[in-house]
């Protein structure tokens, strides 16, 4: 058994390697990680167990029979006329001056609009780091609309992601679930379908629950525009870069019931796993729990 589940979001399919030993690599890649942010916040350099709730062979664009296929094209061009308009709305969330009518999108390009958020966020950036900003934001936005659609759009698909989830933490009994990104999304909805899932402390970082688009897809559904915290979690906190354009908006309390709202700065556009390991806030929330 293993204190610390890892619930991944975005980026983390590994091809060719059945889900097991994918889960196996990822914990081997981001227990170092969470390491380096307990030696950050003063809990010594012990490399603590984890376990990799993995999904990501679920969540491709294809029928999970058919899960193995090709990764797709993370830009937003690529994206069905629907998911542009969610991709738009998301762009506005984060402060970008989206036209209020979704016809008129085309009189604002998407790459033209990102841009001029990025100037507003990073200021006077070089042709090459602006462009490289730019391609960061469009890919982790267009991939999670990707893979929100693929995960909410079957339900067979969601229900098996929700029971692999529920399964690895079954079989672990973690006193800690740190859920990233997207995951934070799947398992706030696992712990809920889940009531005898028991879980001191629930982190979730870089999440996307308050995007509007996401929200309204969530199982169960807001009640009068709050989410309740899922019944076997103990305490919940959660942690969001300021500049991560994933998590639009970064805190969660105005809608969730979440114990502890913090945020953090990474650097505008960063979203992955690793830097929100390393920081060294999750690691001092998770600490008091891993003694």
């Amino acid at each position: 058994m293993a204190p610390v589940v890892l619930v991944h979001g975005i980026f983390n399919h590994v091809r060719g390697v059945e889900p097991a030993q994918a889960a196996a690599l990822k914990a081997e890649e981001f227990g170092p990680e969470l390491a380096k942010g307990l030696a950050k916040a003063g809990f010594g350099t012990v490399v603590p167990q984890v376990a990799f709730a993995y999904y990501a062979d679920l969540l491709r664009t294809r029928l999970p029979d058919q899960a193995q296929s090709a990764e797709p094209d993370d830009t937003f061009d690529s994206l069905p006329d629907a998911l542009q308009d969610e991709a738009l709305a998301w762009l506005a969330a984060a402060g970008a001056p989206v036209p209020a009518e979704a016809q008129n999108r085309a009189l604002k390009p998407f790459v033209q609009l990102l841009g001029r958020l990025v100037d507003e966020r990073r200021g006077r950036l070089g042709r090459t780091a602006r462009e490289q900003t730019m391609g960061r934001v469009e890919r982790a936005v267009v991939a999670n609309l990707r893979e929100v659609e693929a995960y909410t759009t079957w339900p067979e698909r969601r229900a098996l992601v929700r029971e692999r989830i529920a399964g690895t933490i079954r079989r672990e009994r973690p006193r800690v679930v740190i859920a990233h990104s997207l995951g934070s999304y799947v398992t706030y909805e696992t712990l809920h379908a889940n009531p005898d899932l028991k879980v001191e402390l629930l982190v979730t970082a870089g999440s996307p629950l308050r995007v509007p688009s996401l929200a309204r897809r969530l199982d169960p559904p807001l009640r009068a525009g709050r989410g309740a915290k899922p019944a076997g979690v103990g305490r919940w906190v959660n942690l969001a870069d300021v500049g991560d354009p994933v998590a639009v908006p970064p805190k969660l309390g105005d809608v969730f019931d979440v114990d502890q709202d913090e945020t953090c700065d990474l650097g505008w556009g960063v979203h992955g796993l690793g830097p929100y390991l390393a920081q060294g806030l999750i690691a001092a929330a998770a600490a008091p729990y891993l003694a």
